[in-house]
């Protein structure tokens, strides 16, 4: 989970870079030097939502994952019990 919130803190801080050089500002002006945390703590953000997304989207494909295999169970068996009769 730190990787990705790491990830896009550095993401957040790039596009901060990316910003000020498409206006062609200085970098590191002593006035706007707030927004780089400011970034970083939205692109942290993101990306500690994203964790969240994620691990619900995987404990949601176990679970249809593990419906499908017993269904899938249910149906050997019953072609099974089938062939014997």
């Amino acid at each position: 989970m730190v990787h990705r919130v790491l990830f896009w803190s550095g993401f957040g801080i790039a596009v901060r870079f990316w910003q000020l050089g498409l206006e062609m500002r200085p970098f590191f002006n002593r006035g706007s030097l707030w927004a780089y945390p400011v970034f970083a703590g939205v692109g942290g953000s993101f990306g500690y939502w994203l964790q969240g997304v994620d691990e619900r989207q995987t404990a949601m494909l176990e679970e249809r994952k593990q419906a499908i295999l017993d269904k899938r169970a249910r149906k050997a068996a019953r072609d099974a019990e089938r062939a014997a009769a």
